[in-house]
């Protein structure tokens, strides 16, 4: 795990139906480490480890990091 997990947190809001995450894992291939499926107005705190290095966000949503909020789909 990191050393400072406050900065590894990402908080994401689905703005609509059927926003997909999905988790991405480390190493020589990048595979899907873990799916899930958020209704509009659900959210879900995702945290970056040693095994996910990267989180992808399908549909209309909205990021919030450590560096600002990023909107996702069509807003």
């Amino acid at each position: 795990m990191f050393k400072d997990d406050t900065q590894s947190y990402v908080v994401i809001k689905a703005l609509s139906d059927d926003v997909s995450i999905i988790g991405l894992t480390r190493g020589e291939e990048t595979r899907t480490q873990h799916t899930e499926k958020l209704g509009a107005g659900e959210i879900m705190i995702a945290q970056f480890t040693e095994r996910v290095s990267a989180i992808k966000v399908k549909g209309n949503a909205e990021v919030y990091t450590a560096y600002g909020v990023i909107k996702t789909g069509k807003n």
